[in-house]
């Protein structure tokens, strides 16, 4: 039986605590957190004030705690990582398909275009452009954010629904953790064809695989902290 990797218990429960803070119900109170959690107040109280120590977390006026602004500078290098491993599929993507390739993440209520690929050698493609914004839940890259955000997978389309004339075919990365991302193509109406989905498909599932890969410490170099 192999051997599992030495984890740090500690580490791990200041993570928790962050993701409790980062989610929909912050800023929350230290008895919230003990009891989400299963810790003593005790243990919060240390793990809060070393994160603090560090402005990943921050006391407001009335006791509760949320996330801090420290925070931003661990996610500020996370939207280039994500476009620079995609670029070579959506390259790959774009070209196979003959139409314009994007990866989109969701930033609030928006699908955020984050990569954008034309294709070579076509007459005729339809444009998009790094950094548009458009509804989530609209168009079928919105729709295929809501279904990331859910852990779900499965293909999503849409016709005319944000640019007259277009048709989308998108795909969710339910395995990238931390943000919802989901991958697709936008090409004319009438061209859309059963290989376009295909495509979207597979690349989607390779994608979700690059961006999705749990980094496993090397056995040398074990953290026994905490």
């Amino acid at each position: 039986m192999p051997k599992r990797p030495e984890t740090s218990q500690t580490l791990s429960r200041g993570l928790d605590v962050l993701r409790l803070l980062a989610g929909p119900e912050a800023p929350l109170s230290t008895a919230r957190i003990a009891a989400e959690l299963g810790l003593s107040r005790a243990i919060v109280y240390r793990l809060v004030s070393t994160l603090a120590e560090h402005g990943l977390v921050r006391r407001n006026p009335d006791g509760s705690l949320a996330i801090g602004l420290g925070a931003l500078q661990l996610t500020q290098n996370l939207h280039a990582g994500l476009r620079d491993t995609a670029n070579e599929y959506l390259d790959r993507l774009a070209n196979e398909a003959g139409a314009t390739a994007h990866l989109v993440v969701a930033d609030g209520d928006d699908a955020l275009a984050l990569a954008v690929v034309e294709p070579r050698g076509t007459t005729f493609h339809v444009a998009h452009r790094v950094g548009s914004r458009t509804p989530l839940g609209v168009g079928a890259a919105g729709k295929a954010l809501v279904a990331a955000r859910e852990g779900r997978g499965g293909l999503f389309f849409s016709e005319g629904e944000l640019t007259p004339g277009a048709y989308g075919i998108s795909a969710p990365l339910p395995r990238v953790r931390g943000i919802a991302a989901a991958v697709g193509i936008v090409t004319l109406a009438g061209n859309a064809t059963p290989v376009m989905r295909e495509l979207v498909e597979r690349t989607a599932l390779e994608l979700d695989d690059a961006l999705g890969s749990p980094v496993i410490p090397a056995p040398d170099e074990p953290d026994t902290a905490g």
